[in-house]
């Protein structure tokens, strides 16, 4: 017996077959019914929270399914970029359409600043379904991660040597969301300095003595110290004599 419907408005439904046996006796069988409505929108927020996010600290993805059934038959998957965070599935047996919202917590990092979080809804139609169930998917969500300054450089040593009438530079280079602020503390009658990098094309005595880096931005701080040796060049050769340099004093020999 084929069974034909044009439309199907029962959610709820079976099918029961009665037959009788030769015997005379009345059997039945019972056949369930499934009807699937693929979603029809989905979409993704943060919960109570707009705008930028913080390292480290805990938020509330939310994804957000309207009108599907049967909703237990779905899976939800949590995306940031191509990576998959999570896959949720709902307790719920409701058989009618329904809508249902999912949530993830994420701790954000400074890798994941200007990711793009989504979600995707599929329906899984089962063994006797299509090989390519439904899916539908959210919108991308941008997210903005703000994080502390961190120094690009490694630790320098205790004291920086450099002969006088060299170049120094001095790296207080740093990453960090917003952009981070410098400020620089130097040597007594040095200019005041607010770059990244600073640099004395030619070094003398009087920039001997301790910088010190402060690296700022809305979320924290960190300092840098530069603790400057000048030594003395080595002086002029006059005719006919020779120079040599011993623990920074000079003696002359013919």
């Amino acid at each position: 017996m084929i069974w034909t419907v044009d439309r199907l408005t029962e959610w709820d439904t079976y099918l029961i077959c009665y037959y009788n046996t030769d015997d005379g006796d009345q059997c039945t069988s019972t056949v369930d019914i499934t009807i699937y409505q693929p979603p029809e929108s989905v979409s993704i927020s943060f919960v109570n929270h707009t705008g930028m996010m913080f390292e480290n600290q805990q938020y509330t993805l939310q994804c957000s399914v309207q009108n599907v059934a049967p909703v237990q038959s779905l899976t939800v998957t949590f995306y940031r970029g191509n990576t998959a965070l999570g896959h949720l599935q709902s307790n719920s047996e409701q058989k009618k359409p329904v809508n249902e919202t999912f949530t993830l917590n994420i701790t954000p990092s400074r890798e994941g600043d200007g990711a793009q979080y989504w979600c995707e809804a599929k329906l899984e139609l089962g063994p006797a379904g299509s090989q390519r169930p439904p899916v539908v998917t959210s919108e991308k969500l941008p997210a903005i991660v703000h994080y502390g300054p961190e120094l690009k450089e490694p630790p320098n040593p205790d004291v920086i040597t450099i002969t006088e009438g060299d170049t120094l530079h001095l790296n207080c280079s740093s990453v960090g969301n917003p952009s981070p602020s410098y400020t620089w503390t130097l040597p007594t009658n040095s200019p005041s300095y607010s770059g990244s990098v600073l640099t004395i094309k030619s070094v003398g005595f009087e920039h001997e003595g301790q910088y010190i880096c402060t690296v700022s931005n809305t979320v924290g701080t960190v300092t840098k110290e530069f603790n400057i040796d000048v030594q003395g060049e080595c002086c002029q050769i006059l005719p006919g004599k020779r120079v040599t340099e011993v623990h920074s004093q000079y003696y002359f020999t013919n």
